[in-house]
């Protein structure tokens, strides 16, 4: 083996003795493997990215599974009531991998102003909201604090503040109907305006405003200790319909679970296609740059027929010397793998740390710049892959090596 590897190194360097015909063909094949590479992991990184960004976005708006009275039929508004008294609030100790669980409120109205009016669905939120997750979203202003007393504290959207013209302290009146008899005088609340968010899901941001549960609890005329439905946050998200069902075993006959890939189907179909549209790209790569390696090791095998024909002459077996010619595809591919990854990786960092590329329609996309997620062990799997791949694509064409006869090599030119 050592001299198999002095002898592929010495083919390597062979070219600084004389003009390679192969060199140019060489060249192009590193340069394929490199763009092979970048495209890989820059397609990976921001379909990875795309992914979780939207995953985040849905899930700080609806935790990643649901629980709630079956008598609501999954309304988007809060009707039937649930109580706080259940053994998995405030935490659910039985089931791990649950991070966290909040207790909310949702109910319809109307922002009336002079001049315009808005639909909206009022998000009654409490003390265990978890801003954590929320927080990023924030564009102006502050979290509404709901530890103390019941106030009038309100977040909304950066798209509701520009259709009503509202800005960070300003106040608002809304009216909701009433749920048991909508024909009475309805209810009458005025909020003021403490900040505004930004998700970049105008499903979201064009509806929801974030106020105390509390309101909506008097509204409705619950007790304190009854609530809508119950957010449950996990720690992975790929466990999210293990999760679900396991939620759902553990908690009483009336209550329902539903997880956020059930409500926004369409949604997580569309981002599923990532992953179809990432391995396409990946399979195209690898055959691109395989076959430029295979043009490139048929070159330079016709290159070196007399020295094959020499070492067949001297005894070496038909393998030994396509190993030969496989270490220095090999060294070729990694030299292709290395300038491709010091690219990809500096690319995925400025982007990830300075959002350089931007979506021209951040509405379909539901964020304003290319979002990045790239993790060690996908680089590490995908180099592997493409080295694998490429070479076991070149045992075929180096079986020309054993159809080279010892006599016509060495009187080859």
């Amino acid at each position: 083996m050592n001299l198999e590897y002095f002898i592929a190194k010495r083919l390597i360097k062979g070219k600084e003795h004389k003009i390679s015909i192969s060199a140019p063909i060489i060249k192009i094949a590193i340069t394929a493997i490199s763009l092979g590479v970048i495209m890989m992991l820059v397609a990976i990184a921001t379909g990875v990215g795309l992914k979780h960004k939207i995953r985040e976005k849905i899930t700080a708006f609806n935790g990643h599974i649901q629980i709630y009275n079956y008598d609501n039929n999954t309304s988007e508004v809060s009707v039937v009531p649930v109580s706080l008294e259940q053994e998995f609030y405030p935490e659910f100790k039985t089931i791990d991998g649950i991070s966290h669980v909040q207790a909310v409120a949702t109910k319809g109205g109307i922002i009336r102003l002079e001049n315009t009016f808005e639909g909206i669905i009022a998000k009654g939120i409490g003390k265990d909201f978890n801003d954590d997750v929320f927080g990023e979203y924030i564009v102006e202003g502050v979290m509404p604090n709901y530890h103390g007393e019941l106030n009038s504290d309100a977040l909304v959207s950066k798209i509701m503040a520009n259709r009503l013209q509202l800005s960070v302290g300003d106040s608002f009146p809304a009216i909701f109907l009433k749920d048991d008899d909508p024909s009475k005088m309805p209810n009458q609340r005025k909020f003021n305006v403490v900040g505004i968010y930004d998700s970049g899901f105008e499903e979201f941001d064009g509806t929801y405003i974030f106020v105390d549960i509390r309101h909506i609890q008097r509204m409705n005329k619950w007790g304190s200790n009854e609530v809508g439905n119950f957010e449950v946050f996990l720690d992975d998200f790929d466990s999210i319909k293990e999760k679900s069902n396991e939620i759902y075993g553990q908690t009483l006959s009336n209550l329902d679970t539903q997880n956020i890939t059930g409500k926004y189907y369409k949604i997580f179909e569309w981002i599923g296609l990532f992953d179809f549209n990432i391995a396409l790209i990946i399979g195209i790569m690898i055959i691109v740059g395989g076959i430029n390696m295979i043009t490139a090791l048929l070159v330079l095998i016709l290159e070196r027929t007399q020295m094959i024909g020499i070492l067949k002459a001297l005894g070496t077996n038909d393998w030994s010397i396509r190993k030969i010619f496989l270490y220095n595809a090999a060294y070729l591919i990694g030299i292709g793998l290395f300038w491709g990854n010091i690219i990809a990786l500096g690319f995925v960092y400025l982007q990830g740390k300075f959002h350089l590329f931007k979506f021209p329609n951040p509405e379909e996309y539901y964020i304003e710049y290319i979002p990045v997620h790239l993790d060690f062990l996908t680089v590490i799997i995908l180099n592997i892959g493409v080295l694998f791949l490429c070479l076991l694509m070149l045992l075929l064409p180096s079986y020309i090596i054993t159809k080279i006869t010892p006599v016509k090599a060495i009187r080859y030119e």
